[in-house]
């Protein structure tokens, strides 16, 4: 099993920024993509980044220009600079990798989230 916890969450006013952390631990043969996706209450869950191993990155069209994936391969870790939050960034933000466990079961993991709230 691979376990995912995401870290750094809180409160800040709007305009301001966060950086948010995933660490990725247990059996672990590999990681390929991982990524971070929100849910805001009464929403569906919805894709905020990705990047892929070799460090190519997607991001949702509402925070492109604001929000920066990047990752730290040595350590098994994902972070999300977020820059010039808005009120409607409020969510909760889930990790999510796509690993390859010590028995070579291949499956998407996902990590409990942390809540992000940014006032107006």
């Amino acid at each position: 099993q691979v376990q995912l916890v995401e870290s750094g969450g809180g409160l800040v006013q709007a305009g301001g920024s966060l950086r948010l952390s995933c660490v990725a631990s247990g059996r672990i043969f590999s990681i390929n993509a991982m990524a971070w996706y929100r849910q805001a209450p009464g929403n569906q869950r919805e894709l905020v980044a990705t990047i892929t191993s070799g460090g190519s990155t997607n991001y949702a069209d509402s925070v492109k220009g604001r929000f920066t994936i990047s990752r730290d391969n040595a350590k098994n870790t994902v972070y999300l600079q977020m820059n010039s939050l808005k009120p409607e960034d409020t969510a909760v933000y889930y990790c999510n990798a796509d690993a390859t466990d010590l028995s070579f079961t291949y499956m998407p993991y996902w990590g409990k989230g942390t809540l992000v709230t940014v006032s107006s």
